[in-house]
Formats: C-alpha cells, sequence, structure tokens
C-alpha cells in the first residue's frame, strides 16, 4: 500500500491581486478504488480577466472529469477536457469583448492508483522529486523551452530578435491551441516521490530549493508551506502570484485501507476567489468520509499495481527552474516563430489593466419570449409561454427579535410563470421548459449582509470570518456554504416564531423575473448600469462585490437578483429539469452532493446573469463570489 498526502495553498507576491487557481478533487468511489485530480493554473490578461479566465478553465476542466472517471483512455479525456475548458473561455470572450485577451496556462494531473497522468499548456510546472533528484515531467511551452528542446534534438535554433525567451508560444487563450504536453504513458510513483504542480512565480527557487524544501518537511502541508516561504524569504520586488499543489507518496503503515463509500467529485479544496486569496480562505469543501484531513491537505491510501502491470518511466534529465517572471507572453503557430506574422504575433503584457467593458447582448441562438421551433412529430409540445405580465412593487415587511438585525423581506403574490429557456438555447440544463405554479411567499429584498449573518454567528457560536474593510451593514455576506446559509435560516425561525429557509430554485426565477420574459429583467440586452457583472459597465471594481441596493430594483422591488454575488437555492442539482416539480417546491435527491447557485456574481459575465442561468455548486464550498438571500413562508 502506498499513502498519498495532498496538499496546496498560493500567495499573491508583489501583486495586489490573484489570477491564480487552483483545485483538488477526490475521484474515487471507495479509499482502495482511488483517484485524485490536481489542476494549477495561472491566469493572463490583470486583474479580473486573468481570474476569469484560470477559474474558468479550472471548473470547466474538473466538470469534464469528473464525468468520465474513470476510463480506459486517460490521456484522451484529459486532451477533450482542456479542449472543452478552452472552449469556454472562447465563448465567453465572444459574449464579453472586453476580456478579449485573457488566457491561462494550465497543468492538471490525475493520479490513478499509482499512476500519474498529466496534460499540461504553457509555463505552468510538474515536477518529480526522487531520491534528491528534480526532474520536469511536462514540456515548457514558451520561446524559451522551445530553443531549448530545439538545442536537446541536435537542431540548434537560433533566436530570433526582439523574442524575450519568457514569451509564451502556447496558452489557453480561446484560439487554436498550439502546443499540448499529454503524454499516452503514465509516470509510476513509488515510496518517498514528491509531485509538484505549481504556476511560474515557483521560478524564484533554484532546483536545490524545491529538492530541500521537499526533502525536508515530514508532509505534503510542511512542503507547500516551506515552498511559499522561501518564495516571499526572496523578497522579488515583482514577484508573480505563486500557487503550488504537492502530493507526497509514502508506504502505508496499514494494509487495512478504509472502505467507507465517498462521493466521486468531491472538492476537497479548491482557490476560485477573485480577489487576493490567502491560505487561510482556500475554502475547505467535501471531506470524503475515510479521508483523513489536516488543514487544506488530504490523505488516503492505494495498492500499487503488480510489477508485470508497471510501466516505464518517461523521466528526463533534471531540470533547473528558470529564474524569471513572465512579463509579457505570446502566442504562436506550433514552431512556426516568424516576425513577419505581424499583427498575429503580439506582446501582451500580463499587468494591464482590464480593458472598459463594451457593451455586448448576450450571444445565444434564441431571445426568451420569442416563439419556440415547431416541435417535431411525436415529441412533446413545449409549454405555452406565458405572456409578461405587469406587476408592481411587492409590499415590504421585517420580523423582529430584539435589536437583532433581521433582513427586510418583500411578499410576492401567487403566480404562474414558465421556468427555463427554450429547447432552441444552447443551455441545456435550463430545459425542458414548464410552467410553474407559485403560491405566496416572502423573500429578502436584498442578499443577506454580512451584518445579519455574523449576528447570527455571534449568538450560535458558529465561527465565521466576515470580509474586511468593507461595511458590514450593506457588504453581502460571503465565504458561506449551503449548510451556513440553511443554518442561519433555521436560527431565524427560532428567534422570529416565523418560518424561514432558503429560496427553491423556482421561487428565485420567479421573484428574478418578477412577470419579465426576456433574457433580463431588464429586456433583452445587457443594459449598462443595471448589475455588478463583468461587462455591466459600472465602474465598480471588479474584484469584489459591491454594497448590496447600489442598482434599480427589479419589478417587484427586489435588488441584485442577478450579478454581485451567487444565491444557494433549496434545490440539489440535476442535469436538467426532466421531471422537475411544478409546484413551486425543491427538487431534492439523496446524498445531495451540488446546489443550485443561481443569479451569476461579479465574475461572471452576460450569460451568468440571465434570469435563467444556473449554476453547479458542491454544497460544502465556501468562496468569495457566493452569498444568499432568504424565504419566509406565508408573509403577511
Amino acid at each position: 500500500m502506498l499513502n498519498f498526502d495532498i496538499a496546496a495553498a498560493q500567495i499573491d507576491g508583489a501583486r495586489d491581486y490573484q489570477e491564480d487557481a487552483f483545485l483538488v478533487t477526490y475521484l474515487g468511489e471507495r479509499a482502495t478504488q482511488n483517484g485524485s485530480l490536481l489542476i494549477v493554473a495561472d491566469g493572463m490578461g490583470g486583474h479580473a480577466a486573468g481570474n476569469v479566465a484560470s477559474n474558468m478553465a479550472v471548473q470547466t476542466f474538473n466538470r469534464e472529469v469528473v464525468t468520465h472517471f474513470p476510463c480506459d483512455d486517460m490521456p484522451g479525456i484529459l486532451r477533450g477536457a482542456v479542449d472543452q475548458a478552452n472552449q469556454s473561455i472562447q465563448e465567453t470572450v465572444r459574449e464579453t469583448q472586453a476580456l478579449k485577451g485573457m488566457g491561462c496556462t494550465f497543468v492538471a494531473v490525475v493520479i490513478d492508483d499509482d499512476e500519474v497522468y498529466w496534460v499540461s499548456v504553457g509555463d505552468s510546472h510538474l515536477y518529480l522529486v526522487r531520491d534528491g533528484e528534480l526532474f520536469k515531467l511536462n514540456a515548457d511551452h514558451s520561446y524559451g523551452g522551445f530553443l531549448d528542446r530545439m538545442a536537446a534534438q541536435g537542431t540548434p535554433v537560433e533566436a530570433e530578435a526582439g523574442f524575450s525567451r519568457n514569451m509564451l508560444m502556447s496558452a489557453l487563450t480561446g484560439e487554436p491551441i498550439a502546443e499540448v504536453d499529454c503524454p499516452p504513458t503514465p509516470v509510476q510513483v513509488q515510496a518517498g516521490d514528491r509531485l509538484v504542480i505549481a504556476s511560474d512565480g515557483l521560478d524564484t527557487l533554484s532546483s536545490d530549493q524545491i529538492i530541500a524544501c521537499c526533502d525536508m518537511a515530514r508532509s505534503a502541508r510542511e512542503t507547500v508551506d516551506d515552498l511559499l516561504d522561501n518564495v516571499q524569504s526572496a523578497r522579488r520586488p515583482k514577484q508573480d502570484n505563486t500557487s503550488v499543489v504537492v502530493l507526497a507518496v509514502t508506504p502505508s503503515e496499514d494494509d487495512e485501507a478504509e472502505e467507507d463509500a465517498v462521493p466521486a467529485g468531491a472538492a476537497v479544496f479548491t482557490s476560485s476567489a477573485p480577489e487576493p486569496v490567502a491560505a487561510a480562505k482556500t475554502g475547505i469543501s467535501t471531506v470524503p468520509r475515510g479521508i483523513e484531513t489536516e488543514g487544506s491537505a488530504i490523505r488516503y491510501s492505494a495498492r500499487p499495481k503488480p510489477k508485470s502491470q508497471r510501466r516505464a518511466l518517461p523521466l528526463g534529465a533534471t531540470a533547473k527552474p528558470k529564474s524569471k517572471r513572465r512579463s509579457s507572453w505570446v502566442v504562436v503557430a506550433a514552431g512556426v516563430l516568424v516576425l513577419a506574422l505581424g499583427s498575429a504575433l503580439m506582446l501582451r503584457p500580463t499587468e494591464t489593466t482590464t480593458p472598459s467593458p463594451v457593451r455586448q447582448s448576450d450571444q445565444v441562438a434564441y431571445v426568451e419570449g420569442d416563439a419556440s421551433p415547431e416541435p417535431t412529430p411525436g415529441a412533446e409540445a413545449p409549454p405555452a409561454t406565458i405572456e409578461a405580465i405587469v406587476v408592481d412593487p411587492a409590499p415590504q415587511f421585517r420580523d423582529t427579535a430584539g435589536n437583532t438585525p433581521l433582513p427586510l423581506m418583500a411578499a410576492l403574490p401567487a403566480g404562474r410563470f414558465t421556468m427555463g429557456s427554450p429547447s432552441a438555447s444552447v443551455y441545456f440544463d435550463e430545459q425542458p421548459q414548464r410552467n410553474v405554479e407559485i403560491q405566496p411567499f416572502g423573500i429578502g429584498v436584498y442578499e443577506v449582509t454580512v451584518a445579519e449573518f455574523s449576528a447570527f454567528a455571534n449568538a450560535t457560536g458558529r465561527a465565521y470570518q466576515p470580509p474586511t474593510r468593507t461595511n458590514p451593514a450593506t457588504t453581502p455576506a460571503t465565504m458561506v456554504s449551503f449548510a451556513d446559509a440553511r443554518a442561519y435560516t433555521e436560527w431565524l425561525s427560532q428567534v422570529t416564531g416565523a418560518r424561514y429557509r432558503l429560496p427553491t430554485e423556482a421561487e428565485w426565477e420567479y421573484a428574478a423575473r418578477a412577470g419579465t420574459t426576456t433574457l433580463y429583467s431588464w429586456g433583452r440586452e445587457l443594459t449598462p448600469g443595471k448589475a455588478h457583472c463583468i461587462a455591466c459597465e459600472n465602474n465598480l471594481d471588479p474584484r469584489i462585490p459591491t454594497a448590496v441596493g447600489a442598482f434599480a430594483a427589479n419589478p417587484f422591488g427586489l435588488f441584485d437578483m442577478v450579478g454581485n454575488v451567487q444565491e444557494w437555492t433549496a434545490d440539489c442539482y440535476a442535469a436538467n429539469y426532466e421531471n422537475a416539480p411544478t409546484d413551486g417546491s425543491a427538487f431534492e435527491t439523496a446524498n445531495c452532493g451540488e446546489r443550485v447557485a443561481r443569479g451569476g456574481a461579479f465574475i461572471s459575465g452576460p450569460k451568468g446573469v440571465r434570469s435563467a442561468a444556473r449554476e453547479a455548486l458542491s454544497a460544502d464550498t465556501r468562496n468569495d463570489v457566493t452569498g444568499f438571500r432568504v424565504v419566509r413562508e406565508q408573509a403577511e
């Protein structure tokens, strides 16, 4: 048996924003049938744009691998998943031209029993430390890496004038990927190995320093801390963001592995916040049963394959990390380096600010409210679309409990509306459309604020670290898991005597649409100044949420139903609306690991803030883009 110990963290370096993203996902169904996915993405484009690209790539890639694991063709799955991640960036750039030029480098590793598969694009790193030596496993897609590869093959290429060694030749930008490193043969790990996956901020350290950190540390957690401490101690004036994921392999002291079932696809820890992220804010997500945890680390066991099934290690020569910082990048056709490419070959500085947003309508193949295509013969006809109705702002009320700050509520009337997107849309998880009956209910006029949630945390002794340098009375509460949000509603019920809960997905969309049938509650296009999101043209800080109520209310009198922070709902996530309730109740399943978040956030593009848009989110996720609002039954 082998033990696998995994840890991860990141630092901002000398920057005041974080563009890196990392994720560790447990893939196995049982502790003896294990697999893990480790990802590091280094965003480019400056401020919010780089963060959007890296997080989008990580989330899309993770979804693809989790869906297909286990499989007989892991390299094929990894290659296809990186294409999907690149396509997600392409679609977002197409919708929001202000983000053109954003992208990321990318390294993803799957540990399947004791075999390591990977895919990488760009100049981030995958190292193996074994017996005091450092091996660079993945290819370096910088111009310097290209020159080194040519020289190693006996065909040296003279460097072109004006080309820097740290320019990228391949990255995920939404354009065709020039180079992808995805070997068909895995590396076989053994006791004593350390795998280090890192963004190029780790280039501050020499190979000897990386080896020393790996050899002297007793655990993956200590290795990560030592590496990042050494990066910070170097005090480079232009130190880049640095993200590090470490897997330490040790012999098992106990051959009896845990047999408890664990949820496949559970994200054990992740960084997805759009503002600077400290190691303590990476957010512990679902921790599977049978897995020991310590900080942002996991440990589990695996049985190595018999020697007859093992494959040769494709290890290269010891590689010394380059002491560099990526100050500019370029994507060129693989192997083609010609200055005459002109405008097709551009150096784009990574420290540029995000361009001023450009007004963009949602680029979809339909417009909500328009007639759907005629159904094919024998197919079930789509529901008749309910015409838009004129609604008045809902009456407001507020329950009391002494001096405790409680949410302001709006009493919404009963109604009937068409939920989801028509069959002509490209958003398959919002189909099929269906008509839903809604009973009267009360809903928060605003997202729950830091002051309101802190009152609950203080009264119940629940740990909560609110954001700093903000006004608690007007800042939406974030870093709140689904369980935290639900516990808040239960506490509200106790202190007021009324019944509070989270909104169902149908209630949320009914409240967001407020009688409208268009893409947005204000119309068909992303009108400037209507919400806090990418391309919303509001002159707000794109890295953090803004105060609640900063924009005009929707026809029901509700604020920030889209943008700012996405909001938890009571529903379990399902891939579509087949057999979904039509009475406004929540969709629930046994062992529900993912819940639906609605409304999009300040980092969302135009498609994410549509009234019908929905997001699958691990129920234990805590991040800086997710909050909630509450529902009160039998509103007065």
